[in-house]
């Protein structure tokens, strides 16, 4: 028999990708954490977890933060890792900063177990509260949700679920690639990776338990139909450009003879996927409820860091790809910001429920936040950055401020509860009126930078009309947020209201971080404007 010889293929032909190791470290920290989180879930006793795990998450992030500072202080060139699916630019190592920033801040809310004895957070969804006395059961509360008072056998004290750290970390790494993503096939990994976590986390609250899971139904739901639209997108976009790579799809876009309807249509599914992501009108539908339903720490995280993440990664895919056809979408993306300043600001003024009037707030800055989208500046993408990061500590803020005012029932959300809260803690009253005042834009604050920022990166690229409409949005959704403080300063608190939870340290420290970080943003903005300046996004 003839030997049959194997050709072999020359030693050049295969060879592994370069790995910028130290660009994309703070990527690999925080998921290599996540995974050590999932060990330490898996080996150590439950009585054990807690201390690790907070302690773990902590110094996960303070490294991811110290690897990211080092790095970005020596004003490195942007460069693609991973086969060009990663691009670490000047606004990613701005969102990388963000997110470490607002992740901390979130870990700190959901590692407190002194305003809710034992946590947030029960050890399974599934779990039946033991009601007071020993016995099993849930207690029903005024609005008809199940109210649990503890858990675990009758008799022991409340656990807390510390399955939460693992999947904050996670989340956090699905976000941190997110906004990096140089091709939409990562992105589509990232946006899953970034979500299934969330879905779990947002159904596991101590108390109100319908309620928690009927939010993480939803979300689950709503979210998988979201991103079947962005993986449809993905899929037209590859068959018009041949390439799933955001660089390949602007060049095809730029110089190519084929149909445009590919382009347009997967481009439409893609945004829907994304605008979904970033809560804006009229894709907003799950925000409400799920705020209102989760956990006020995961309330938190979700309102601070998905934000930065969505817009992130919305930026990146109109500058990068899609800026040479901004004048055939742009008019849709008008209507549709529009659309979400408009709901934002009047179905605002309709709630009487402040979870869920802070997530109709956050519906209106979505759609203020296309605006800077929008511009496919330089100054857009700046404004952009400086606004997610303003708007990501003052949200985080606001939700721990919310988690102090209880009652019997837990947290006292409706808001005549929030009647004459100023007699009660003038200091609570006084930090909520503050962070009201920046949601709204007032000067000397954040909020009033940030959206000057925008406006005037939209005013600049040719978009007067728009800005014109936004202010008026903001003009009226200001009135939502000067209503709490008139409830809290000039109406007399009901005998039986709720009173104000004395914070522990974690929460402490997390609100004291928002504040201050709203407070210099509106004093002193050069800095991180100047950060937030450093560059376009590259691809």
């Amino acid at each position: 028999m003839t030997p049959v010889v194997l050709a072999q293929a020359p030693a050049d032909a295969i060879s592994a990708p370069p790995i910028a190791y130290g660009a994309i470290a703070p990527v690999l920290i925080v998921l290599g954490g996540a995974c050590l989180a999932v060990l330490t879930e898996a080996f150590l006793p439950r009585h054990q977890r807690w201390p690790v795990q907070v302690a773990l998450s902590l110094v996960v992030l303070a490294a991811a933060g110290v690897t990211l500072g080092v790095y970005a202080g020596g004003s490195p060139a942007a460069v693609t890792t991973l086969g060009d699916a990663l691009s670490v630019d000047n606004p990613t190592l701005f969102l990388w900063g963000t997110l470490l920033l607002l992740g901390l801040g979130s870990v700190l809310l959901i590692a407190d177990r002194s305003v809710e004895p034992g946590g947030a957070f029960i050890p399974s969804s599934a779990t039946r509260a033991a009601a007071a006395g020993g016995g099993g059961g849930t207690v029903t509360g005024g609005d008809g949700a199940d109210v649990d008072r503890d858990y675990g056998e009758p008799g022991s004290a409340p656990t807390m679920q510390t399955e939460v750290f693992p999947f904050a970390l996670f989340a956090l790494g699905g976000m941190m690639v997110f906004v990096s993503a140089n091709d939409l096939l990562t992105m589509f990994i990232a946006l899953e990776v970034l979500s299934l976590p969330l879905y779990l986390m947002c159904g596991l609250a101590r108390r109100r338990r319908l309620l928690s899971q009927e939010a993480a139904v939803k979300y689950f739901l709503l979210g998988a139909f979201a991103s079947a639209f962005f993986l449809y997108g993905l899929a037209l976009l590859y068959g018009y450009a041949g390439s799933v790579k955001l660089s390949a799809i602007a060049q095809a876009a730029a110089g190519s003879d084929r149909s445009d309807t590919l382009l347009f249509g997967g481009l439409a599914l893609l945004v829907v996927g994304l605008l979904f992501k970033g809560s804006v009108g009229p894709f907003h539908t799950w925000t409400p409820d799920v705020y209102q339903g989760a956990p006020t720490p995961v309330t938190a995280f979700m309102a601070a860091c998905t934000k930065v993440a969505a817009f992130g990664a919305i930026s990146r895919v109109l500058f990068v790809a899609f800026d040479t056809t901004r004048w055939e979408w742009r008019g849709v993306l008008w209507a549709v910001a529009i659309v979400s300043m408009v709901i934002g600001a009047v179905l605002g003024l309709t709630q009487t429920d402040i979870k869920r009037m802070i997530a109709y707030s956050s519906i209106a800055h979505a759609g203020f936040l296309l605006l800077g989208s929008m511009s496919i500046t330089e100054q857009g993408v700046s404004a952009t950055l400086f606004y997610l990061l303003a708007y990501g500590f003052t949200t985080l803020a606001v939700f721990g401020v919310i988690s102090l005012v209880r009652d019997s029932d837990g947290e006292a959300l409706h808001l005549s509860q929030w009647a004459g809260l100023a007699k009660r803690s003038p200091l609570l009253a006084g930090v909520m009126t503050f962070l009201l005042l920046a949601l709204a834009g007032i000067p000397l604050t954040s909020g009033f930078t940030a959206k000057f920022a925008v406006f005037a990166a939209a005013l600049n690229d040719g978009m007067a009309p728009l800005v014109v409409i936004a202010l008026v949005a903001s003009a009226v959704a200001a009135f939502f947020y000067l209503r709490v403080i008139v409830l809290m300063y000039f109406n007399e608190p009901a005998p039986d209201g709720p009173t104000v939870t004395v914070p522990g340290a974690f929460t402490t420290a997390a609100i004291t971080l928002g504040v201050l970080v709203t407070l210099l943003l509106g004093i002193v903005p050069s800095l991180a404007l100047g950060m937030a300046s450093g560059g376009p996004f590259s691809g």
